[in-house]
Formats: C-alpha cells, structure tokens, sequence
C-alpha cells in the first residue's frame, strides 16, 4: 500500500494531512517546552501514575481521570497532541510519517483524518478504561488506530499482514507496550481496536457504490462514532471519580 521514492513536495502531494498532523504535534510540543512544562516522562505515553504538576501544559490538557470527571472533557482530545519530550514525539512522529505516507494516498486526506481522530477518542477510552488515575499523553493512540486500518485494508486487498510489514510492527509495539513500564496499555489497545473497527466501517461503506458517491455518509458515521467514544470516556471518568 506504501509508495516509495519521492521528495518532500512528493510526499506533501500525496500525502497533505500527514504532513499537517505531524506539523502540528510538532508546533504544540514546541509551545508545549516553551510553556515550562515540569512533568518528566522517560517512557512514551504515560507519567505511570503521576498527577500533572500545576500550571503545567500538561496539567491543563493531558488526559487524567480526575479532572475529566470535573468537566475538563477537552482532555480527552489535546492529550493526543502532547509529548513527553524528544525521543516521544520523535518515535510517534516517524511512524505517523510512514503509516499516513502508506495510507493516505489511498485513501484520501479526509478518510484518514476520520479514522485518526476516532482511533484518538478510542485511544483516550482506553485509557478511562484501564488507567483513569495515570496522566497520559502522546499521538500513540491515534497512530495504533492508523495500524489497525492499516491491516483492514490490507486484508481486504489480500495483501498479507506480516509480509507487508504491518503485522510485525503491531506485534513489537504491543511486546513494548505490555513490557516498559510507563506505557499506556489503555491508549494502545484503545487506538488499535477502534482503527480496526472505523477502517472496517471505511471499507464496507466502499464497497456500497450508493454509500460511497459521497463522503457525507462515512463522514456522518465517523463524527458519530467520535462524539459517541468521547460521551462515553467522559461518562465513565465521572462514574469512577464522582463529584464530592
């Protein structure tokens, strides 16, 4: 499904959203350093267990049960964008460029924008589910979300998951999830089911010629499906850290 070869203006041709995703993740890390941002991560994705430090970036935005419950729902969603330093944001960046490279020119900038943001709500349940009480942040969720699709996509060209490489990047990144502590297993796994699901739903509405004239359809469902993830990751953070 990937193409190779090609300069940058290739790759901003082919490959636009990728680009601006990763352009973006990289401009808030910036202003994210900038902002004096005191809580220090040495694995991706989680402080483990830690509580965000006051007046911190990530005290403001990074996903943490307790605050979500308090009405900070948008936690939800700027986590994904958030970084723990350098070796995070540069781990997550080079594998969005080479998995948005490899799916975005097959299917087109918005499709993969939905998937994205739905595996990023999936990601963020995932996360209320099996660590509500651990500040996390990182585009990881997102980007296990674009691996799940990766394969529905790739099955459904009869494409073979572990020869295309796919497989065995999912399978590392699940043994390094499960095994270095300070990992969001919930973001991981999360992002990695609801991509799977989203990029089934992509495929079945392909293969319906009165469902795939427009995008309007796929579209409607995918803004559902997101607003319903996030409804849900709220409703459960309050559930667990109920309002005194």
């Amino acid at each position: 499904m990937a193409r190779s070869g090609g300069g940058s203006s290739e790759i901003l041709e082919q490959a636009p959203l990728t680009v601006a995703l990763i352009a973006i993740n990289v401009l808030v890390y910036f202003l994210q350093s900038r902002g004096h941002n005191t809580v220090v991560v040495m694995n991706s994705h989680t402080t483990a267990g830690a509580q965000p430090v006051q007046g911190s970036v990530d005290g403001h935005f990074g996903l943490w049960g307790p605050m979500v419950s308090h009405g900070e729902w948008w936690r939800l969603i700027t986590s994904g964008f958030l970084h723990a330093s350098i070796l995070h944001i540069g781990s997550n960046m080079l594998a969005l460029f080479f998995i948005g490279r490899g799916l975005e020119p097959v299917l087109g900038a918005l499709r993969l924008g939905l998937i994205y943001f739905v595996s990023l709500a999936a990601g963020s349940l995932g996360v209320m589910i099996l660590e509500p009480g651990a500040l996390s942040i990182g585009a990881s969720g997102a980007i296990f979300g674009l691996m799940g699709a990766y394969v529905v996509f790739a099955r459904d060209r009869g494409i073979s998951v572990m020869q295309s490489g796919i497989g065995p990047v999912i399978l590392l990144n699940l043994a390094i999830t499960f095994t270095i502590p300070g990992i969001s297993k919930g973001a991981h796994i999360g992002g990695l089911i609801g991509g799977a699901a989203i990029g089934w739903v992509v495929v079945e509405f392909a293969k319906r010629r009165e469902l795939s004239r427009t995008p309007a359809p796929i579209a409607a469902v995918c803004i559902g499906a997101f607003v319903a993830l996030l409804a849900i990751a709220f409703a459960l953070a309050r559930s667990k850290y109920p309002a005194a």
